[in-house]
This record gives C-alpha cells, structure tokens and sequence, in this order.
C-alpha cells in the first residue's frame, strides 16, 4: 500500500465497530433503540449521549412547570402506553416515562455516556461512518456500517436571544430558561417573562403562585388553545380495555384531531382563527384585551399553537396574579425594562424566553471521504435522508403535531430499509437525485409555510425540498405513515448498492 493512504482511515482503523450507531439518547433516540433492538435483532449498536443522562429535552430543561405541549397519548411511544391521568405531563413524568422505557426494553447497557460527536465521515473504501466523538477522557472514534441521528435540532450550549440594550446594567436577576439556576427564588418579586410562546406560556401561571407579580411581555400575540391536563376518556377507557387496546384509540383519536385542526388551518383558517379567539374570550372574560393580547396578526399554525392546560394562564391573569403587555422593548433599565410606549416594567428578575438555537444535525462537522458537507446544497429524501449522503437518517419530528408520532415512523422505516439491505445483500443506500428532477422542481425551505423566528433564522442551511416525493418533508401524518410503513423501499431514488470493502483494518495500519 502507498504512502499516500489516507490518515483518517488509519486512525480509525482500530476504532470500535458497530453495525448502527445512534446519536442521542433522548424521547428519540431511546424509542430508535427499542426499534432497532426489536426488528433488528442481528445488528449490533450503541447509543452516544453527550450528557451523563438520558432524556435529552425532558432532563435538561428544569425550569417551573415544565410541561408537554401535546398530550402523552401521541408524544409518547406507539409501543409503550402512556398510563399516567394527566395526558399533558410534567417534565419529571416524561423523564421518567422515558427512563422506564429504556429500563424495560435494556436499552440504557447499550449507552455511552459523555460522548459528544465532533465529527463523522464516510468512507467509501470501507463503506462506513468514521465518528471523531469528544469525551472526558479524551479523543474517541467509532466506525458504524449506518448512522442514526436523534440528536434533536437545537443547541444544547446556548438558547437564543436577541441583543439587548442597557441588559448589563440590569441590577436584578437575569434567567434563560434552557439554563434555570437551582437556587433562583421568585417568592415575593416581580418578574417580567419575555416571551410568548409555549415557555413564557408555562413560567407565567407557574411563577405566579408564589411571585408578588408576573408580568409576560410580548412583542406580538400567539394563538393558545385550551385543553383539560385530564383526559377523562382516556382514563375510563384505560379501566375498561387492556392498557394497550384503550392506549391505541385514545392515540388514534388525538392524532386525527391534531390532522383535523392542522388541516382546517390551511383551508379555513377564518373559521379556526375565530374559533379559538371566542374560546379565549369566553375564558378570560372581560379582564383582557382579546384583540390586542391573543389575537396575532399571522393565521393560526403558520406558527405553532401555544397549550394552555386547565386555563392555568387565565386564571393567573383573572387573579391577578399575572398580567401581559404587548410592546417592544427599548432597553433594558437598571430596575427593569423600558418599552418603547414610554411604559416602564419594574422588575426583580427578567426571564428571557425568546426560543431556542437550532442547529443542524446535532452540530457536528460532516464529510464525504474528507470533503465537507454543505446540506443548504442537498435536497431532502422524505424528510429524513439528504441526497448524496449514504447510511444516514436524521430524526426530526412534526412541528404540526406530537414529535414521536414522526419519530416512530421513521424509526420504523430505518429497521425496514436495513433488513431489506441485509435481505438484499447491499451495504449502502444513498438518495441520488437527476440534475433534470433537481433542475426541474421548484426549491422550497426543509420546513416551509411555518413563520416561527427560531426556524426562520435557520432554514437557509437546512437541505431544500422539492415539489414532488420523495424530495419533500411532508408533515402529514396520514401520508407519512403510509409512506414509511406501506410504501415499498425501493423506488428510483434509493440507490442500494454492494459495496466491496477494499481494505482491512490490519492493511490500513501499513502505511509505506
């Protein structure tokens, strides 16, 4: 062998090899193991959490009242019942849902803890992923014939937020929700919560119970829509039927009424828009002003719809205890904050919830035998592979619906696509789109006619979608779960191929 042998094979020469590596030990990635561990009983695998815990969204965020913003019976798993009363549960629920799951399925023996990917290249001499993954002890590589991404899309090291004027002369508390201190105490101070979506929706009531006031400051309004934390339905039918059967039409059901009122949104959204302002009104009363408060200037779910559980939000606001102001801030003043109406807002402690930063595939460096990936150049393959790139599955959820109703199905169609592979005798499966199809379609954002900030700011890099399947990222639940569970794998897209492996791990280490 040559003296021009490439470095990075040798170096990874004696890396650990596995069959599939998953990245990620969250909702996702625990439910990807299960799957793979059950269908897929031949493939070896681990998972690489880069925390020393498992939950990913649900052990991170610790901050009051932390909550699902849709019911358990669709973000929990199509394969385990969720048997709690409360269909919309805390965060120290849903961690420990997850933690039995991967208890009662033994998934947690499959992963290792501390281990933070850098970056992953394929190699096609061998035909796998060569993964540099960082850890306390140092530098670590891995080789996997496939890799799975559930790593999320947002950035664990930093939330998002926007700059400030005067916020360093702030002489109270400032807080981001992503990193909630364990000693802050709100009791008795007025807090101001920037924000309004689903976080500044769940702090408000929560921080208000024991806060002298707390005030939600919004530049403009979001749609909420109010729904009983108790699905006495599914609780009746759970002392019924076998936990199983009673979790299944209770899933079934939710997931119809989630399609439903998506779809309504795009084909009537007078009718839902009106629909859900009357409810509003009808709860809060007369205490508000509806018009300038909740009712947003964009049609309901060209932005997410913030959940309101038990009317919590309404009731804080009706006592009292919580209030919002729609305004833009013009600085931030040593007690407060100076909105731009000349109104000042005291405050004790600033609660910053102005989203979160995505990033994209869990933030590392991808290659192709050492070329980097540019993703904003590739297309996306039914919203789960991008062209050009072989044996990679990247897991991202609805964003119209609960996130594991998406996360199953693609789980799903990964272990049906590698049983066919090793049916089949092919060791690669790399979407490849024609420079006429790619020349042909119309360029779309990954996730289109969806206007929410922490999306807008990121979707320029995010792989394109077309007009035409497989190169789109439906978001349809009906016609996604026909595709990943009844569409044949193979179509003109998919190319699967046989690769030969021209080297061994013995010869790569003989460099001349």
């Amino acid at each position: 062998m040559n003296s021009t042998i490439d470095i990075t094979a040798v170096q990874h020469a004696d890396a650990e090899a596995f069959d599939v590596i998953i990245i990620g030990a969250g909702l996702s990635g625990i439910g990807a193991a299960v799957r793979l561990q059950r269908d897929c009983p031949d493939r070896d695998f681990i998972l690489l959490e880069r925390r020393e815990a498992i939950g990913g969204t649900w052990d991170l965020f610790r901050y009051p009242g932390i909550r699902s913003d849709s019911d358990m019976h669709t973000l929990g798993y199509d394969f385990k019942p969720w048997e709690a009363d409360k269909s919309i549960a805390d965060g120290p629920s849903i961690l420990s849902y997850i933690n039995e799951t991967a208890d009662e399925y033994r998934v947690r023996e499959h992963i290792r803890f501390s281990q933070k990917l850098l970056t992953a290249d394929w190699c096609s001499e061998r035909g796998q992923w060569q993964l540099t993954v960082e850890t306390p002890e140092g530098t670590r590589r891995y080789r996997c014939g496939f890799l799975m991404l559930c790593a999320g899309y947002y950035s664990y090291d930093q939330g998002y937020e926007p700059a400030f004027e005067g916020k360093d002369s702030f002489a109270g508390q400032w807080v981001h929700p992503q990193f909630w201190p364990d000693n802050l105490d709100h009791t008795g101070k007025k807090v101001v919560v920037i924000g309004s979506g689903a976080t500044a929706m769940t702090l408000v009531p929560n921080m208000s119970r024991q806060a002298a006031h707390v005030t939600m400051l919004q530049r403009s309004p979001t749609y909420v829509i109010s729904r009983p934390s108790v699905d006495s339905f599914a609780n009746w039918l759970r002392r019924c039927l076998p936990a199983k059967l009673a979790y299944d039409i209770v899933r079934w059901r939710n997931t119809l009424w989630q399609q439903w009122i998506y779809r309504l949104s795009r084909v009537a959204p007078g009718v839902l828009k009106r629909s859900l302002l009357k409810k509003v009104r009808e709860e809060i009363g007369e205490v508000v002003d509806v018009d300038k408060h909740f009712t947003p200037r964009y049609n309901p779910w060209d932005q997410r719809l913030c959940l309101v559980p038990d009317d919590d939000l309404f009731r804080s606001i009706q006592a009292g205890k919580a209030s919002v102001v729609t305004d833009h801030i013009e600085s931030i003043s040593e007690r407060g904050i100076q909105l731009e109406s000349g109104e000042h807002l005291d405050a004790d402690i600033i609660v910053c919830a102005t989203g979160l930063e995505l990033v994209i595939l869990g933030g590392a460096e991808f290659t192709l035998d050492g070329q980097a990936i540019d993703l904003a150049n590739e297309w996306t393959y039914k919203g789960m592979m991008c062209s050009n790139i072989p044996n990679m599955v990247h897991t991202f959820g609805y964003i119209n619906a609960s996130w594991t109703l998406r996360a199953d199905l693609i789980a799903g169609w990964t272990c049906r696509l590698l049983n066919h592979m090793r049916e089949s005798g092919e060791t690669t499966a790399t979407p490849r789109i024609s420079d006429e199809l790619a020349a042909s379609m119309s360029r779309r954002f990954w996730i289109d006619d969806f206007s929410a900030g922490y999306m807008q700011r990121m979707m320029q890099r995010f792989p394109k979608q077309g007009d035409q399947m497989p190169w789109m990222n439906p978001q349809d639940y009906r016609r996604d779960r026909k595709m990943f569970r009844d569409d044949p794998i193979e179509d003109n897209d998919l190319v699967l191929e046989r690769l030969e492996v021209r080297a061994e791990a013995s010869e790569l280490q003989k460099v001349s």
